[in-house]
């Protein structure tokens, strides 16, 4: 008679957890660069749509910094995305070894430490990209 899988299971669902909030929380963050990107974009279209002299370096220099931090910004979105395709694929792993019951603990913990490092470096590249939209604030500024 075999054991019942129930029990296996019910184990790595509880493993599957934590990976599961990191994604949860990757996905917020997700939204949040969203967000952050639509805007730059409607600035930026809204500057590009004025009527302007040539001569004018400052809406010139504001489109500048603007495309910088959509750059940056899709920067941080793609790392995000690896993260959570590593990450997703560390549930899938962790599913998959007591199923075909192979040890997966290596690809696992590889999987886990790249979507971590992913998502550090996103979350480097955000602040970076707030950086510089503070840097090019002109509140109060002819």
């Amino acid at each position: 008679m075999t054991e019942p899988a129930v029990p296996g299971i019910a184990h790595v669902i509880q493993t599957a957890v934590a990976p599961v909030f990191l994604l949860s929380g990757v996905g917020v963050t997700i939204g949040v660069l969203t967000n952050r990107l639509a805007r730059i974009v409607d600035r930026a279209r809204v500057l590009e749509g004025r009527p302007h002299d040539p001569a004018d370096t400052r809406t010139h220099a504001d489109l500048v910094a603007l495309s910088s931090r959509a750059k940056m910004i899709n920067r941080a979105l793609t790392l995000c995305a690896i993260c959570a395709i590593l990450i997703a694929l560390v549930i899938v792993a962790l599913f998959v070894s007591p199923m075909l019951d192979v040890d997966l603990s290596w690809l696992i913990a590889l999987l886990f430490i790249g979507g971590l490092a992913a998502y550090v470096v996103a979350l480097l590249t955000f602040l970076r990209e707030i950086f510089l939209a503070t840097a090019s604030l002109r509140i109060g500024r002819p």
